[in-house]
């Protein structure tokens, strides 16, 4: 064990792991106590920007994923895919700290966001891109095999990754669906099927899935048909 702790890494901080890790910069990230409206931004701020880092890993792991599937490598596009579903993952269960807002609260602070929207978050849009991008490549490659899901064999490879991409749907659906639960228990959305309403817009999303052609229920889908519907969408 070195006895010499002295940084060495370039940059501010008073130790390479606060340098490495920008700890200085990334702790001041939240509104300060002054700032605040109330007390439990700061559990919001918390929860949405490390989702948006967590996002920000998914995103990458999924354009990997998309760059080994064009190279007609599944078993490789499939682990980062696996990776890309665990942060997903993580940013689900993390929604379990909106259970200590309550909604009174959250009508308190609600004026310091403004007109922000969950929406709007930049991690998130990455992701639902490259998603799609990752269908496209997936169903170009199964093309240019000359299989269908059908055809696949259970231990091909290929298949291997049709089966990570359900999961992946999946993950994303939970997450989704956990997100519109947070909105009508926390946020004062009301689930009355007014259309347009966020509780709406919400409740809808929670049944989209980028690769509905890869659905169990459709063994027999040809993916030709879905690359070219994938390729006018492009």
């Amino acid at each position: 064990m070195k006895r010499d702790q002295s940084p060495v890494l370039p940059g501010d901080g008073p130790t390479d792991y606060a340098r490495y890790m920008r700890t200085d910069e990334l702790l001041d990230l939240q509104r300060r106590p002054e700032e605040m409206l109330h007390r439990d931004e700061l559990l919001f701020q918390v929860v949405h920007q490390s989702a948006e880092l967590w996002l920000k890993l998914a995103g990458a792991e999924l354009t990997a994923a998309v760059a080994r599937t064009e190279a007609a490598d599944p078993l490789a596009a499939t682990a980062l895919l696996a990776r890309a579903t665990l942060a997903v993952r993580l940013v689900t269960d993390q929604l379990a700290m909106f259970g200590h807002l309550s909604p009174v609260d959250f009508q308190a602070m609600q004026p310091a966001l403004g007109n922000g929207s969950g929406a709007e978050s930049p991690g998130w849009r990455q992701v639902a891109s490259v998603s799609r991008q990752l269908g496209r490549a997936f169903a170009e490659q199964l093309t240019a095999r000359g299989d269908t899901l059908r055809t696949l064999p259970p231990g091909d490879p290929t298949h291997r990754l049709a089966t990570a991409m359900i999961a992946w749907d999946e993950q994303v659906a939970q997450w989704r669906a956990r997100h519109y639960q947070v909105a009508l228990a926390v946020g004062g959305h009301r689930a009355d099927g007014s259309p347009g309403s966020p509780a709406t817009v919400l409740a809808k999303l929670t049944e989209h899935r980028f690769f509905p052609e890869l659905r169990p229920t459709r063994p027999d889908t040809d993916l030709a048909a879905a690359t070219h519907s994938r390729t006018a969408e492009a």
